[in-house]
Order: C-alpha cells, then sequence, then structure tokens
C-alpha cells in the first residue's frame, strides 16, 4: 500500500485557501500546471505554498487530478457541492465532511488516518505519535524519515489548534494564518509547557444529522445493519473520526434517527442501528446544504 507523509512541505491549510483554490479551479482547471501563467501570481503565494495548496484541495476530497496526462484539477461530486453552497467554508458542517474526507484518506493522507483512526492514547506526544506510525509502517513494509513524521506532527497540530490557544502573544485577531479546523475542537493542550496534547470531543449540538448521516452511510458499503460497536470503533466511522466516546455518539444518534433513515435498536441482546433507506454521501451532503438555507 502506498503512504504519503510531508506532501504539504510543512504549511497547513491557512483561512482562505480552500475558496481561493476552488475559485481558480472553476475559471481555469488547469492554473496549477498553465505554462503561460504563474500560479504564484495567480494565487499570490510562494511556490511551496502554491504545491501544498494543490496537495490540500485534493486531501480534503474537494478536487481530484488524472493519474497521467495533463494534471488538471476538476471539482469531485462533493466539491462541485461545497463549491455551490458553501464556497467560503464557513458552515461547521462543511468543517466536519472536509475533515472526514481527510482523515479517512490512508494512501493520500497517511498521518492524519494514523492520528485520528489508529493512535489510541488519551495523552500525546510526539514522540508517542512517532513511535506509533513506525509501528504502523512495520505493517505496511513502508520506511519514512523521522522528520517527515515530526513535520506532519506539527501541521496535525498546527490545523487542529488555533494559534491564539497555541501562541496568543504572536497573534493579532487580523493574522489569517489560522487553520478553519481550528473551530471544530478535536485537539487541546494536556500540559502546554510540556508540549502534551489530548483528542477532545466537539459539542454534541455541533453536528447536523445530516453530516453524520453522510459519514455512516459512506462507510456502510450498502449494508443494512451497523453494530453500534463499529460506528464507535471502526476506522474511519464516526467514533474515530470526530473523537466520540459512547455517550456523545448515542446522543447524536438519537437526533439523527428523527430524520427517518436509520433506527437505532438496543433489544434482544443487539446494539445496532438499521438502515432504513440507503443514500450516496453526496446526497446527504445535499440534504445538509438544502437544511441550512432554509
Amino acid at each position: 500500500m502506498a503512504v504519503k507523509f510531508r506532501a504539504h512541505d510543512t504549511f497547513f491549510i491557512r483561512k482562505g485557501w480552500l475558496n481561493k483554490g476552488m475559485k481558480h479551479i472553476d475559471s481555469k482547471p488547469n492554473v496549477f500546471v498553465d505554462r503561460k501563467e504563474n500560479p504564484m501570481d495567480v494565487f499570490g503565494i510562494g511556490a511551496n505554498m502554491v504545491k501544498a495548496l494543490r496537495y490540500w484541495l485534493r486531501a480534503v476530497g474537494l478536487t481530484e487530478e488524472p493519474p497521467s496526462g495533463t494534471r488538471i484539477q476538476r471539482f469531485t461530486e462533493f466539491g462541485q457541492l461545497v463549491f455551490d453552497n458553501d464556497k467560503f467554508i464557513e458552515e461547521i458542517g462543511t468543517l466536519y465532511l472536509l475533515h472526514y474526507k481527510m482523515v479517512s484518506n490512508e494512501e493520500f493522507v497517511t498521518a492524519w488516518y494514523i492520528f485520528f483512526n489508529k493512535f489510541n492514547m488519551t495523552e500525546i506526544t510526539k514522540e508517542d505519535f512517532t513511535i506509533a506510525v513506525n509501528s504502523y509502517l512495520s505493517k505496511t513494509g513502508e520506511t519514512v524519515a523521522s522528520r517527515s513524521i515530526e513535520d506532519d506532527f506539527a501541521c496535525i497540530i498546527n490545523t487542529y489548534l488555533p494559534r491564539l490557544k497555541s501562541n496568543p502573544n504572536k497573534v493579532s485577531p487580523e493574522n489569517n494564518i489560522d487553520c478553519p479546523f481550528g473551530e471544530i475542537g478535536l485537539i487541546d493542550f494536556m500540559n502546554k509547557t510540556k508540549k502534551i496534547y489530548r483528542k477532545t470531543i466537539p459539542s454534541v449540538n455541533s453536528f447536523d444529522p445530516w453530516v453524520i448521516l453522510a459519514v455512516i452511510l459512506d462507510r456502510a458499503n450498502g449494508s443494512d445493519e451497523i453494530p453500534l460497536n463499529d460506528l464507535l470503533i471502526a476506522p474511519s466511522n464516526i467514533g474515530k473520526v470526530f473523537n466520540l466516546d459512547a455517550i456523545s455518539m448515542l446522543d447524536i444518534l438519537y437526533r439523527v434517527e428523527k430524520t427517518g433513515i436509520l433506527k437505532i435498536v438496543r433489544t434482544a441482546g443487539l446494539d445496532i442501528i438499521q438502515i432504513k433507506e440507503q443514500m450516496s454521501f453526496e446526497q446527504c451532503v445535499s440534504k445538509y446544504y438544502q437544511g441550512i438555507q432554509k
């Protein structure tokens, strides 16, 4: 299996980047590879940042490139929905969906996948994460330089931990260096001085039922019944992706049940959800945007 580390050149997603990327791809799909016009001039950022932006647009599932030939970028079906409904990435549901796409992409965003899906420690340090990644890689036969793993760890922390928390004295309110994913509250300090971090559970009320359904149905692969435990601990499902514990997950599922798409069954020794209607990830995303526009 292929793995990818440090493809972001140490640049995490800045506020406004994804919108800027989508805007230019919408009008000019070959913006990153055009020989006549330098993408640095188009985007107003340096060469390494351009490379990082191109990577992040694909990593969060907004765009795709053909594996060969001219590497033009096009919107995925999901990317088109985001561009049409929330092009400035202002909705918390959009951030959750982009986050899901990123941390479930094992081959393209490997460190993020490991951090959220395979790394179960409550206290998180750079050293612990490096050990966990090397343990994961030993099963795939791949090797990655420690520096790349450490750079990915720093990038993960910068993605989800607002700089106002990590470095309050050096941040001015006008500075757009923060990453929008800091708004969803998935990582916090456990000990700031020793640089020990922890995963945190976002507010249950911050989840729209259709966002949760998008993930559940995307992972269901057509199955009509899913054990609650699978939702909680299976890689790339709602428990792992959103740092949920059993209590917060059930709270959310009872709200999702009101859509009529799934039913929680906790009788006769069963702890499952039954899916009453199969829908695609994109159909759920579309429902989410329809709901917030009302």
